[in-house]
């Protein structure tokens, strides 16, 4: 009987782990690039934001490449075509949907932000319990009425606008998509923010740190970065990983930090393993030597 009991229990602990990353889509970095249509980021990036907010923290970055092969979307990759039009604007419900020379297809990046800010909105509030007021902000170029389900997004507007500013609420937390360098983010804040109610900066498009996350005090909550030859992956209140891309596409976990690294300390690490197994043969662009875009 007990032995029976004791099977019982085992398969209730393996069921239950192996629904953990349909939940929460698990701690590890998430797959490429399934991860874009099977909400795997999404699930990673509200769980890691909501720890984030619970530990107390209120100022909190965000970051990862908005659309698969982010290095591309200039050019349409036939994933970025597939993500616009089955994910990005079938989710906004973007009038018009994705069609060559619409705006959604003209501006994935500054859309998919959006999608992703709807995403990580529920998170953001505190969920169930918090109930909170979130809205997205943007510099980017978007045309929010042609965007017709902001789902838990309470409104949507341009960073530091009289107009966007004017209609802010109290206790309002706040998606800021690419405000631009960090040292303007604590007057973004100042400007726009709640005292106590998240602030969340989703996605800046660059660095003028020229290191991983930020040097402000935000919270990086989720973190996914490429580096020459692989990525770097955290998610609050995890370590920071440093991963291999092999030319499969597959990648393997080099190393974990329990603070965050220095960007060149990860990118020498990966690079230089990336060299002594693969050599010359671990290029995704080249074809014959590892390319797989």
């Amino acid at each position: 009987m007990a032995s029976t009991k004791t099977i019982l229990l085992v398969s209730m602990v393996c069921q239950v782990a192996c629904l953990i990353p349909l939940i929460d889509g698990g701690n590890k970095m998430p797959k490429m690039f399934e991860c874009y249509f099977n909400d795997q980021i999404a699930k990673q990036a509200s769980t890691a934001v909501s720890k984030a907010i619970t530990a107390g923290k209120k100022n909190i970055e965000v970051q990862f490449p908005p659309v698969p092969n982010l290095d591309e979307v200039r050019f349409g990759t036939p994933l970025n075509k597939k993500f616009g039009t089955d994910v990005v604007a079938k989710d906004l419900k973007v009038v018009g949907g994705y069609k060559p020379g619409s705006d959604v297809s003209r501006y994935l990046v500054s859309y998919s932000n959006v999608y992703w800010a709807k995403k990580i909105a529920s998170a953001t509030s505190g969920g169930i319990l918090g109930g909170k007021p979130v809205c997205v902000l943007t510099a980017e170029q978007i045309s929010f009425n042609t965007v017709k389900d902001l789902g838990d997004l309470s409104r949507s507007g341009k960073l530091m606008t009289q107009e966007s500013r004017a209609a802010g609420r109290n206790d309002e937390a706040v998606i800021a998509i690419n405000p631009g360098g960090e040292e303007t983010w604590n007057r973004i804040v100042s400007a726009h923010g709640s005292p106590g109610a998240p602030f969340v900066v989703l996605n800046n498009a660059y660095s003028t740190t020229y290191g991983l996350g930020n040097q402000c005090n935000f919270e990086e909550a989720y973190y996914l970065k490429r580096i020459s030859k692989g990525w770097v992956f955290r998610a609050f209140p995890g370590k920071w990983e440093a991963y291999l891309e092999k030319p499969d596409g597959s990648v393997e976990l080099l190393k974990s930090y329990r603070e965050k690294p220095e960007l060149r300390e990860v990118s020498a690490l990966v690079r230089d393993e990336s060299f002594k197994r693969f050599a010359i043969n671990n290029d995704r662009f080249s074809k014959g030597f590892g390319e797989r875009l």
